[in-house]
């Protein structure tokens, strides 16, 4: 056994029970000290048999000091109004036909917030209590996604506010006072009306791409993409609203791999990389499309994009914060998503994603995918 299970030197000549085979408690052949959450077990006199690696790190307790003392003495819980959490449940002398402790918050010594479930184990339905099966949880990777989802609401709830906000202005002042308008005022006000529409409509795609994204539910339909052409449709439309030609510079390098790849999110990841590139950069955009090395294994190429420009960059210290949520290279508006939905998408097309400096001293995006061809074109 391991340091986490094992009596301390002694322990048996002090009358404490032997430590539990590991397949006694997790299976044959497992280890407890192998488990990711802090596990403890009592027997049937309350003595902690059972003190894993995970636990002595959550508690900052060492094994050989837990085992074979009283379960109480041990893990001293408390709940959040400050009460004994063993006295409280008395797992060995509460009610036969309770199994188990749902999760809940607790405290340990100090005042460290552990999320604590227990199960009672017995050796008929309401027998008595044979084990208590206790496992530990550090909160602060739930508190790190609580907070990651109130910033979100937060964000949303800001983003939305504005343009909502003029909708319902422009729309009731129209309807309060239709004739008092030229044809032009009213033109004006339902082009504004449209553009704040198409605003909250692009967050709640953000927020679906975001939420299939994070429960691992993105779907990718593959079909053969021209990469080059899509890249030209997004530069040309650039130049019909206005934009100079020479500010942007295609480079492809054939011959390419035939690409299999869902066209429309691709089409979102260009459109977002162009998009960042001419707001927030200066000079030239300059887009690279060669054939690379696959970043799938099993597979010898893949297609490579590389958007970059000549502005002044991204900050060294921002560079390993770019690709998370509520990230913003300027104070020119946006949400901070982009990018975070950029990199789960091509993440979920098995590729990769970087950020460094363009030559030129701007900011330069790679994102390289496996040419991901069907088998039976193989």
């Amino acid at each position: 056994m391991s340091v986490g299970t094992s009596s301390a030197p002694g322990a048996r000549e002090a009358g404490r029970p032997p430590a539990p085979r590991p397949g006694d408690l997790a299976g044959p052949g497992v280890d407890p000290d192998e488990l990711p959450d802090g596990l403890v077990v009592a027997d049937e006199h309350g003595r902690v048999i059972c003190f894993n690696a995970a636990a002595e790190r959550i508690t900052a307790r060492r094994a050989a000091d837990a085992l074979g003392q009283s379960l109480e003495r041990a893990l001293p819980l408390e709940d959040l109004e400050g009460r004994r959490w063993w006295q409280l449940t008395d797992p060995y002398g509460g009610l036969a036909i309770r199994s188990r402790q749902p999760e809940r918050n607790l405290l340990l010594p100090g005042g460290r917030e552990v999320l604590v479930t227990a199960r009672y184990v017995r050796a008929a339905p309401t027998g008595p209590v044979r084990r208590v099966l206790v496992t530990l949880r550090d909160t602060e990777a739930r508190r790190r996604t609580e907070r990651s989802h109130a910033e979100l609401i937060a964000t949303v709830a800001h983003e939305l506010r504005s343009p909502l906000t003029s909708v319902k202005g422009f729309t009731a002042t129209l309807l309060a006072k239709w004739e008092r308008f030229t044809d032009d005022q009213k033109r004006l006000m339902l082009e504004t009306v449209d553009a704040d529409a198409d605003r909250v409509t692009r967050l709640i795609a953000e927020l679906l791409d975001i939420s299939r994204i994070d429960s691992g539910r993105l779907e990718v339909r593959r079909q053969p993409v021209d990469i080059g052409a899509a890249v030209g449709r997004h530069i040309q439309a650039y130049v019909a609203a206005g934009l100079p030609a020479d500010r942007f510079l295609l480079r492809l390098v054939q011959p390419l791999p035939d690409l299999w790849a869902d066209p429309d999110k691709i089409d979102q990841v260009l459109s977002n990389l162009i998009e960042n590139a001419v707001r927030h950069g200066e000079g030239t955009v300059t887009i690279d499309i060669t054939a690379t090395a696959s970043p799938r294994e099993g597979e010898e190429t893949g297609t490579s994009v590389t958007v970059s420009d000549e502005g002044p960059g991204i900050p060294e210290e921002s560079m390993n914060r770019v690709f998370t949520r509520f990230w913003r290279g300027s104070k020119r508006g946006g949400t901070g998503l982009g990018l975070y939905i950029v990199k789960g998408i091509v993440e979920a097309h098995g590729g990769t994603i970087t950020v460094g400096r363009a030559p030129g001293g701007g900011a330069e995006f790679r994102f390289t995918l496996p040419v991901a061809a069907p088998a039976y074109l193989a």
